[in-house]
């Protein structure tokens, strides 16, 4: 059985996001993360062992070629992990019990649906951002010799070094910005309902655009949680994915009718 939506394709209706709202579905989210730690840890582990992967070729092994297609793999497995927090959820959610095949199965058939289609785009803001990255540190530092960031730091603390690190971080909000406005809500719609990812996407730009304050302060929230959670060998995103993960479901529940 599944759960998806059949018929005409119906396009939700947004509703008003208040602040109660996120509060309300951070504390579903971390009721669901412990009514079922271990699909949540399983999930979120795959994040931190591609944490570590990125680590030890910045450092242990000074391969920075592998960086590049092991960062990649967030974004190309990202939408599926999500979807295993979103249908834990509405398991939860509908009372129905929780089981590997059945969560598994939903996630494996999203290959056939939309959501490889939000992963390309995810991918897309992943490969412009990381050439437009390159671009902005030739444009203020490309006559600097820098050949390993870890004993050139200093450099950054320069007149050009800070101000590359002014524009590249006001250029990757407005691209971290946008690409939340497209998924934030995207995703669990298309897992639930059976609509286009256009259509989805575009709902979820409108839902920011109509709560603006509430949904800006929603991603900026997850942001700081996840660079928090990274710190300690990214070892806190076994918890802080999960509650986020299911956080968002509810949350998209409550913004969507």
């Amino acid at each position: 059985m599944t759960h998806v939506e059949t018929g005409p394709p119906h396009v939700p209706e947004i509703n008003e996001v208040t602040f109660a709202d996120l509060g309300a579905s951070l504390r579903a989210g971390w009721r669901d993360f412990r009514a079922a730690p271990v699909y949540g840890l399983a999930f979120a582990s795959v994040y931190v062992l591609g944490g570590w992967l990125v680590a030890w070729a910045l450092t242990a092994r000074g391969q920075l070629w592998w960086t590049l297609p092991a960062s990649a793999g967030f974004p190309i497995l990202g939408p599926f992990i999500a979807c295993g927090f979103y249908e834990i959820s509405r398991h939860l959610q509908a009372g129905e019990p929780l089981d590997w095949g059945g969560i598994a199965g939903v996630i494996f058939r999203q290959k056939d649906r939309q959501i490889p289609s939000i992963a390309a785009v995810v991918v897309v803001f992943f490969l412009f951002w990381n050439f437009l990255a390159h671009m902005i540190f030739a444009l203020f530092l490309g006559t600097a010799t820098l050949t390993n960031v870890s004993s050139s730091l200093g450099l950054f603390l320069t007149g050009q070094g800070l101000m590359m690190l002014a524009v590249g971080t006001a250029i990757g909000a407005v691209f971290a910005t946008l690409l939340f406005s497209l998924t934030v809500v995207s995703l669990p719609l298309l897992l639930e309902r059976e609509v286009d990812f256009v259509t989805a996407m575009l709902t979820s730009l409108a839902l920011v655009r109509e709560n603006p304050v509430v949904m800006l302060a929603w991603g900026a929230f997850i942001a700081i949680t996840l660079f928090v959670a990274m710190i300690p060998a990214f070892l806190g995103l076994l918890v802080a994915l999960p509650v986020l993960g299911h956080a968002s479901w509810h949350l998209y529940r409550c913004a969507l009718t």
